[in-house]
């Protein structure tokens, strides 16, 4: 009698523990790895792998600071640039889709004002974690982090009204789904904001070799994949100083 008692019990809580969503500061994997996630089609040319580094539980966060935060990479020497072509005012809420080390986190807090919110997501716990803790070192209030899945950025429906994706996009492994996911968040009007890498740069052929096997596509077929997510596109916008990226601009 017991033994059947306990057995109930233990069954109850694994449902309970399978219908527990993920937004706030403790955001789980929320709903974007029920069973059904099983029969997504994982991005063509994506190189096998891609994110194991940010999932590795050893991972070293200062190791990407050091990586991510330097002058010769385009996204930190032109991050004034990048952050007023986001076009963002006191009291927006913001979406940094794949936050990382934060590289725009003090940015977007203080673009957005008290009002706002700035909703930094990323697929890695130790991301998420750091994030957590320099958010609270920098006293920035008016951001949440948020661990997303692989296919679901774990946002509430109409909770945006900007997205940015910066040298994330390319990371994406079920770009159609995390974009769905994205296109429910946002407000009607809301934008999107695409930079991520030309496949085949003016660069050196190194430089050129390695991203041709990195970047899976693209920037036409970025750029359409994001249409027919229900995005309307709006323009490019011209980046002094890049060379490797480029900048899109959606809207919803």
């Amino acid at each position: 009698m017991l033994s059947h008692l306990f057995k109930a019990i233990m069954f109850c809580v694994m449902l309970a523990s399978l219908s527990i969503g993920g937004h706030g500061q403790d955001a789980g994997q929320g709903q974007g790895q029920d069973a059904s996630s099983t029969e997504d089609k994982r991005a063509d040319n994506l190189p096998s792998g891609i994110n194991d580094s940010f999932l590795d539980p050893n991972m070293k966060v200062d190791d990407f600071i050091k990586r991510f935060e330097i002058e010769s990479r385009e996204v930190f020497a032109c991050r004034k640039q990048i952050l007023d072509a986001i076009q963002l005012r006191p009291g927006m809420a913001v979406a940094d889709v794949g936050s990382g080390t934060g590289l725009y986190l003090g940015s977007l807090s203080q673009s957005v004002g008290d009002q706002g919110r700035v909703y930094a997501i990323d697929i890695s716990p130790k991301f998420v974690m750091h994030l957590r803790n320099r958010a609270k070192e920098e006293k920035l209030t008016n951001v949440e982090t948020i661990h997303c899945s692989d296919r679901d950025v774990n946002l509430k429906g109409d909770s945006i009204d900007r997205a940015f994706i910066c040298d994330v996009y390319h990371h994406f492994e079920y770009p159609e789904k995390s974009l769905k996911s994205i296109h429910s968040a946002m407000r009607d009007g809301g934008k999107l904001i695409l930079v991520d890498f030309h496949r085949e740069p003016q660069v050196s052929p190194e430089r050129k070799q390695w991203l041709k096997g990195h970047i899976r596509a693209p920037l036409e077929t970025f750029k359409q994949e994001i249409i027919d997510a229900g995005f309307k596109f709006e323009e490019q916008v011209s980046i002094e100083g890049f060379s490797e990226n480029y900048l899109l601009r959606f809207i919803k």
